[in-house]
């Protein structure tokens, strides 16, 4: 018995705190690792999908808003209204120097700074964005302002100056486009997310 026990050799016994030899405590080091890589891994992959989701959806809203500005300009501007639902609802081209809705036609060259700066601040955002809807709310406020933006640089009397283009004109109530449109509902978007407490990285809090 004792030479059998000196040629196969004596195995390891857990001692009586139930700790383990040598190759337990690596072995657990090495799926502890393993899962801290893994979730390492994963977050950057998550962020970069909910990225694709803002840019792909600001892309969207842009060109929406720049195609239906070009067949206005084209169709529509220096002609009579058309009407959609009665006078409840026309498509009125007027060019725009102010904000949204027509307001504050003295400081263009202000809101043209303002919409660039909303574009800078949503791309920083951008890089700790988890959250879908966070996503979508700021990909319809990044459409918007750079479908505005290219008018204000583009479009007569000149640089940063450039009247932008609307034509959605419902009854009693502003003229505006389809950019102006986006960056309202990215707006209310974002209203009611903070209200329910979702930050932009995902993260859930209660007051």
């Amino acid at each position: 018995m004792a030479e059998a026990e000196r040629i196969i050799g004596t195995p390891d016994i857990p001692d009586a705190e139930g700790t383990g030899g040598p190759e337990d405590e690596v072995r657990g080091e090495t799926v502890g690792d393993t899962g801290a890589d893994t979730d390492r891994a994963e977050a950057p992959g998550k962020g970069k999908r909910k990225i694709m989701v803002l840019f792909a959806v600001a892309v969207v809203a842009y060109l929406l808003d720049l195609s239906s500005k070009m067949i206005v300009v084209a169709k529509l501007e220096h002609q009579q209204p058309i009407e959609i639902f009665g006078e409840w609802l026309r498509f009125d081209a007027i060019r725009n120097a102010g904000a949204a809705f027509g307001i504050g036609e003295a400081f263009t060259v202000i809101f043209t700074a303002i919409a660039a700066t909303v574009i800078v601040v949503i791309a920083r955002l951008a890089r700790k964005l988890y959250s879908l809807p966070w996503a979508i709310a700021l990909g319809l406020l990044l459409g918007g302002a750079l479908g505005n933006l290219t008018d204000r640089i583009f479009r007569s009397p000149g640089l940063f100056k450039g009247a932008v283009v609307d034509f959605i004109a419902p009854a009693h109530f502003a003229v505006f486009n389809l950019a102006d449109s986006a960056i309202v509902c990215g707006g209310i978007l974002i209203v009611i997310l903070s209200f329910k407490g979702l930050d932009p990285d995902g993260t859930v809090h209660k007051d």
